[in-house]
């Protein structure tokens, strides 16, 4: 389907690791793996149109709270139905009721399409060609696009090969950088300030680690789930 980009689960060993020295060496064992899904998501910026861009947005506002292969399977039901540049929020809402909250992700996409639509067309490469600053254009996804957080944000421009220093600080993430010594403890309430606090501090762990930030979101997530998706 030329609106949105196909993608394959990378199967990859899980991992008891219980040390640094032991994550490194896990790196090293899939990191050819990590490279090759790199190299996607920064062809995907470099060759998509402005409809598969806009089909990476779909995807990450759906995946709050939902796994992410479910989550674009509807994105690709979607797609193959022809409904997603143009179907109602009551139509859409009825497509993807696998998805956690579908009543408001179908309203937040309608939203989305709405705010990237110029003359009837989508246009979101060029919106978000105008930052140079990856900070920036993450403060202003978060504030414009309904349904975006900061995690939403990071994954989206990770997805499309824009956000490679960004962390996306899921529950699995925060459990490892506890783990490994990174944070002392899970926040109870991820505020944009403590948000940007972690991340720093994940930069940080990641540059002492030696292993590049781009890897080591995708590492953590292949030692918990045993695969590499988006």
């Amino acid at each position: 389907m030329k609106d949105v980009i196909s993608i394959d689960f990378i199967k990859t060993p899980t991992a008891d690791i219980k040390n640094l020295a032991e994550l490194k060496r896990y790196w090293a064992k899939i990191k050819n793996l990590l490279v090759q899904r790199e190299q996607h998501f920064d062809n995907v910026w470099k060759n998509s149109n402005e409809k598969q861009i806009f089909a990476e947005l779909a995807f990450c506002l759906f995946t709050p709270q939902s796994k992410a292969v479910s989550c674009w399977a509807v994105v690709l039901e979607l797609a193959r139905q022809k409904m997603l540049f143009s179907s109602s929020a009551e139509t859409i809402s009825a497509t993807i009721k696998n998805v956690r909250f579908h009543r408001n992700k179908a309203a937040y996409l309608i939203k989305a399409r709405e705010l990237f639509s110029d003359s009837g067309k989508i246009k979101i490469k060029s919106r978000l060609s105008a930052f140079s600053d990856i900070y920036e254009l993450r403060a202003w996804l978060i504030k414009n696009v309904k349904g975006i957080g900061y995690k939403e944000a990071g994954h989206f421009l990770r997805n499309i090969g824009l956000g490679k220093d960004l962390a996306i600080l899921d529950r699995h993430i925060l459990k490892n950088l506890v783990f490994f010594g990174a944070i002392d403890q899970i926040p109870k309430n991820l505020s944009p300030k403590e948000y940007e606090k972690i991340e720093k501090k994940m930069l940080g762990f990641a540059a002492a680690a030696k292993i590049p930030m781009s890897h080591m979101d995708m590492i953590l997530w292949c030692k918990e789930s045993g695969g590499i998706f988006k």
